[in-house]
């Protein structure tokens, strides 16, 4: 009873079995029509790999309000929003024969409000796919260019520019990976030398130029994760041992500052590191990291953390931790009917392990929620991002997924 996949099993024969999921709010039910109202500030993007699609979230009522197809990916990116045209857009891919023949990579532009595909843009390079494919496609501030990231044959960048929904460049990033936004017209990328790499387009989204830091991170004894987290010109990346190293792009070239730890010296020799797959957020008000924690050693980096620490970006000092919902016991007691609180739900928790948390994202108002997954169920904790409490959980969220998706 205790095993993560027993209850990844009891999910897929639970979600076989729904039937009329909505795929919008505010249904019209004299014509047959629904729409989507305004996307609010409590919601988020639960890619399913399995479904291969997206669900919206309102993370204040725990309904789904908005599906989102994404054909062909091995892993889902979650749909991009863009209020200044009232548009979402996803990355996707096709085969002539199903899963196989020819290959055709696109952007699908859809309608914000109806969901209703509104066209498309064609990728003249293949998307990069990976377990978690975070950092791979991005909206630059602005919401005029969107970016994909290819890993084969050549490593690129290629720039989309949605208001003539044509193809503005593409731009080499040779060595590096990912894409993290840094304006209207610039972005950054990680580079395999230890270094970022500062990428900057002209006003129509040509490439202009591209600065290099100096080394920040030791590639081989303590490489960065690619989940990074942004916080306005700066972003924030975590290295597997749990060195915060934080990134400023608003000059001329990056400039990197010194690391600080995440655990103390007992902390560390205790094995507290930073763990999981989508680990790191920051809720830029506020100026708080949140990571995931779990006790590991090398090579634990993607192992779930049963616990999130919260820190003082200023100053470093972690400001409180907490323990992560039991969300095994959560599902089970879901699809059982058991009341919340009651006895049998109390019984339930007593006996299953909590299996922790791989993904975290948290809101970005002035009264934030903390969205928490575990990538092999199909579950979404909605947590006060203070103290850690389960406001509630975000049910019938897919079968798996590593991602979540928050304005």
């Amino acid at each position: 009873m205790k095993s993560v996949h027993s209850a990844l099993i009891a999910t897929l024969v639970s979600s076989v079995c729904i039937v009329g999921l909505p795929v919008a709010a505010d249904q019209d039910v004299t014509r047959g029509v629904e729409t989507l109202g305004p996307i609010g500030a409590h919601t988020v993007w639960v890619p399913d790999r399995l479904f291969a699609h997206s669900r919206l979230y309102d993370g204040d009522t725990g309904g789904v309000l908005a599906i989102v197809d994404s054909a062909g990916k091995l892993t889902p990116t979650p749909p991009m929003h863009a209020p200044t045209r009232n548009e979402i857009y996803s990355v996707d891919v096709d085969y002539s024969r199903g899963r196989r023949g020819d290959r055709i990579d696109y952007v699908t532009i859809l309608d914000a409000t109806t969901l209703r595909v509104t066209g498309e843009v064609l990728l003249p390079n293949p998307t990069a796919e990976s377990n978690t494919s975070i950092a791979h496609t991005a909206l630059l501030d602005g919401e005029r260019f969107l970016l994909t990231y290819t890993q084969f044959p050549e490593t690129v960048v290629t720039i989309v520019d949605l208001e003539s929904r044509t193809i503005a460049g593409v731009v080499p990033i040779a060595g590096c990976a990912g894409i993290y936004p840094a304006g209207p017209s610039r972005f950054a990328t990680l580079c395999g030398d230890g270094t970022t790499t500062l990428v900057v387009l002209d006003e129509n989204g040509a490439h202009l130029r591209t600065e290099r830091s100096e080394v920040f991170f030791d590639v081989v004894e303590d490489p960065v994760a690619m989940a990074g987290a942004r916080l306005g010109d700066d972003w924030v990346f975590i290295s597997f041992a749990g060195q915060v190293h934080r990134i400023n792009y608003a000059g001329e070239r990056p400039v990197t500052a010194l690391p600080w730890p995440l655990a103390d010296p007992n902390e560390r020799a205790a094995g507290w590191r930073p763990g999981g797959l989508q680990h790191v957020t920051i809720h830029s008000e506020s100026n708080t990291l949140f990571v995931v924690m779990h006790e590991g050693q090398a090579g634990s980096h993607k192992d779930a953390g049963p616990e999130i620490w919260r820190f003082d970006l200023t100053s470093g000092a972690r400001l409180g931790r907490f323990e992560t919902s039991n969300l095994t016991a959560d599902l089970f007691g879901q699809m059982a009917g058991l009341e919340p609180g009651g006895w049998a739900d109390w019984l339930l928790h007593l006996v299953l392990d909590t299996p922790g948390v791989h993904s975290i994202a948290v809101t970005q108002d002035e009264s934030p929620v903390l969205f928490a997954r575990n990538a092999e169920l199909g579950i979404v904790a909605v947590l006060d991002p203070e103290t850690g409490d389960l406001l509630r959980n975000l049910e019938e969220a897919g079968i798996t997924g590593p991602t979540l998706g928050v304005r």
